[in-house]
C-alpha cells in the first residue's frame, strides 16, 4: 500500500477563482500568474484549466516552453524577461512575451537580430527596487526600445506594489503617483500592468488593461486583512494523510526529537504520514491546527522529516486510518502558514516530488 500522504488539486476551485477575478476586474484582460509550477499546483493542469485566462505569466524561458510543448497557445509573458541574447531566439520563435526591466536586457535586444517582432513589456521601478528602470529613465529606455524593428507595438509598460497586500501602507499611494507620472510622458494608449492579486482587491482604480492574478488564483487571500472565503475564494489545493499509529501515554511522558512536548495528562497521541520532507513545514510549532472528524487538533512536539504528532486525547474515534487534512478544504493554508511564521506561498510551492498529487475535489474528512 501507498504511503497515504498526497495532495488533491480542486481544478473547478481554480476556475472558479478566476470568475472571482474576472468580477473584480471586469473591463482588464487577465495574465494568470502560473510560475513556480503553477505555486506548486502543477502548471500544466493549471493552464489548462484557466483556459478562460487571456494570458499566462512565468519567471522563465524554462517554465514558458513547459507550457509550449504541453501544447498551450495563450500568450505568455516573460516576467524576467531573458537572463541570456541567446533566449531571445528562442522567446522569438515560441512566440513568448518578453519583461525588459534592465539596461542589460535593453542592450540585448538592440544588438540582436530576429526574423520578426517580439511583444515586449517595459517595467518600471515604482518603489519596490527590485526590477525595472527608476522613473527617471523610463522616457529615454522607450524611445531606444521604440526605434528598435524587433519590437512589437504597442509596448506595454507594468510595475509591481511591495505593499499591497497592507492597503493603508503610505507606499502604495506613492507607487500610485509615480506610475502615473511616467505614464503622463509617454504615449497615449500603451498597455498597462499594475495590479497583482492584491492591488486586484484594494485598489481598483489600478486595475489597468491587464491585472495579474497570482496566490488568489489558487484560493489564497493576498492579505492578512482579509480571509479568502470573504473575497469568494475556494482552495485549490488540499493536502491530506491519514492516522498511521496512535500512542497512549502516561503524564509526564515526552513526545518527538528532544522531547520538545511533554503530556501534563494521559494522553492519545495519533501519529500522522506528513513531514517537512513531503514540503510540511519543519518549523511548525506545537499547536498548528490540523484537521480531523471536523476537528481542529493541536500538532504537537517537532515536525519529523516523514511524520507529525497530534493530540487526539479528548476524541476517542481517531484510530490508525483516520483522515487528516494539513491544509485546504476544512483548514485555510493561510492559519498553518501563519502559526509556523510563514506564508502560504511558500507552503503551496514547497510540496515534494514524493506526494502524489490528484486532480480533482479532495474526499469529504
Amino acid at each position: 500500500m501507498a504511503r497515504p500522504i498526497c495532495a488533491y488539486i480542486d481544478l473547478s476551485a481554480l476556475t472558479h477563482n478566476l470568475t472571482v477575478v474576472k468580477r473584480f476586474a471586469p473591463s482588464s484582460r487577465v495574465m494568470a500568474v502560473v510560475k513556480a509550477n503553477g505555486y506548486g499546483h502543477g502548471v500544466v493542469h493549471v493552464a489548462q484549466a484557466l483556459v478562460d485566462a487571456d494570458a499566462f505569466a512565468v519567471a522563465s524561458l524554462g517554465e514558458a516552453l513547459e507550457l509550449r510543448y504541453a501544447g498551450i497557445s495563450h500568450p505568455i509573458v516573460l516576467l524576467e524577461g531573458v537572463f541570456a541574447a541567446s533566449e531571445l531566439d528562442k522567446a522569438f520563435h515560441y512566440q513568448l512575451d518578453i519583461v525588459v526591466h534592465s539596461h542589460e536586457q535593453l542592450a540585448m535586444l538592440q544588438a540582436c537580430r530576429l526574423a520578426g517582432q517580439l511583444r515586449v513589456w517595459l517595467k518600471v521601478d515604482t518603489g519596490m527596487h527590485r526590477l525595472g528602470f527608476d522613473p527617471s529613465e523610463v522616457v529615454h529606455v522607450y524611445a531606444q526600445l521604440d526605434q528598435l524593428d524587433n519590437v512589437a507595438r504597442p509596448i506595454g509598460i507594468m510595475t509591481h506594489f511591495a505593499a499591497a497586500d497592507v492597503p493603508q501602507d503610505d507606499l502604495n499611494a506613492r507607487q500610485m503617483v509615480r506610475f502615473e507620472q511616467v505614464r503622463a510622458q509617454l504615449p497615449v494608449g500603451l498597455p498597462v500592468s499594475m495590479a497583482n492579486s492584491a492591488v486586484l482587491l484594494s485598489f481598483p482604480q489600478c486595475h489597468g488593461d491587464w491585472v495579474r492574478p497570482g496566490i488568489m488564483l489558487y484560493g489564497v487571500s493576498p492579505t492578512a486583512l482579509a480571509t479568502a472565503e470573504s473575497f469568494g475564494l475556494r482552495p485549490v489545493m488540499t493536502l491530506m494523510s491519514e492516522v498511521i499509529a496512535v500512542k497512549s501515554i502516561v503524564k509526564g511522558e515526552y513526545v518527538g526529537y528532544a522531547g520538545a512536548w511533554q503530556a501534563e495528562r494521559a494522553s492519545r497521541i495519533a501519529i500522522v504520514a506528513v513531514g517537512y520532507g513531503d514540503g510540511y513545514p519543519r518549523h511548525a510549532p506545537t499547536s498548528t491546527p490540523v484537521y480531523m472528524l471536523g476537528r481542529y487538533l493541536p500538532l504537537i512536539g517537532r515536525v519529523s522529516m516523514d511524520m507529525i504528532a497530534v493530540d487526539v486525547t479528548d476524541i476517542p474515534e481517531v484510530v490508525v486510518g483516520t483522515p487528516v487534512t494539513l491544509w485546504g478544504q476544512g483548514l485555510p493554508v493561510a492559519e498553518v502558514a501563519e502559526a509556523a511564521n510563514t506564508i502560504s506561498y511558500e507552503l503551496l510551492c514547497g510540496i515534494t516530488r514524493r506526494v502524489p498529487c490528484y486532480f480533482h475535489a479532495p474526499p469529504k474528512n
